[in-house]
């Protein structure tokens, strides 16, 4: 067994047999699938894991690589419950969270997103909705806080048709100023987000030949959200 230490960039394969042992504990009577886990070059602390075909894949933040090994081994728990619906455990849960809230992190962290990307970004902030507590109020509550956050902006316009949108060469989700108001129900713009963050959970992909964004995972984990059928009304007035 490949072994990791505290301070090294870590392989992929090495990665890979920390989700295996994770996967054991967690399901100890089932048998380990194949596990293949990629370090990716997101814009910041992204982290997914997807299983397709009988083979778990997850991709990880290249700024991970350099994380401790009980950081990586907090990830793959975290990431495996989810994906099997077990419950998370909290050490776990709390040293991924100080990990990723440590200045270090965040400055490098910070530093990526400056330099990864180029798309014109306007402002989170609103006038009434600061696009950046909504994502992080929805990132505890559906996420548990794993989601790294990507760039945030209002538009430009109050569009109408096209209301919110995710760019993944960008990492960037864009909302509507059309939400921007007062009179504009709290559920409905955590909506909207919820969507577009599960655009990063769900990336399109290539289904018989033809781009899949809306599939059958997305359309679940959409149905999670509890105010769905107000917010989809609500979205139909606009």
């Amino acid at each position: 067994m490949e072994q990791i230490s505290k301070g090294h960039s870590h392989s992929e394969n090495a990665v890979a047999t920390l989700f295996a042992e994770e996967y054991r504990a967690l399901r100890p009577r089932a048998p380990i699938p194949p596990i293949e886990v990629r370090f990716r070059r997101f814009t910041s602390l992204n982290t997914t894991i997807r299983l397709r075909e009988g083979h778990i894949r997850a991709s990880l933040s290249d700024l991970l690589e350099g994380a401790p090994e009980a950081v990586l081994r907090a990830i793959a728990h975290i990431l495996l419950a989810k994906l099997y619906r077990k419950p998370i455990d909290a050490n776990h849960a709390r040293r991924y969270r100080r990990y990723t809230a440590s200045e270090p992190v965040v400055r490098q962290s910070e530093r990526i997103r400056q330099t990864r990307g180029r798309k014109r970004i306007l402002s989170a902030r609103g006038q009434h909705y600061d696009l950046d507590e909504v994502f992080e109020s929805l990132n505890r509550r559906f996420f548990h806080g794993l989601m790294g956050r990507p760039q945030l902006t209002w538009s430009e316009t109050t569009a109408r048709r096209l209301l919110g949108h995710y760019d993944p060469a960008h990492n960037t989700i864009m909302v509507s100023r059309v939400f921007d108001r007062k009179d504009t129900p709290r559920y409905a713009i955590e909506y909207l987000m919820y969507h577009e963050m599960l655009h990063l959970r769900h990336p399109v992909r290539q289904k018989n030949g033809r781009r899949c964004v809306h599939s059958r995972d997305f359309q679940e984990d959409e149905k999670l959200f509890p105010e769905i059928e107000r917010a989809k009304a609500y979205l139909k007035t606009l």
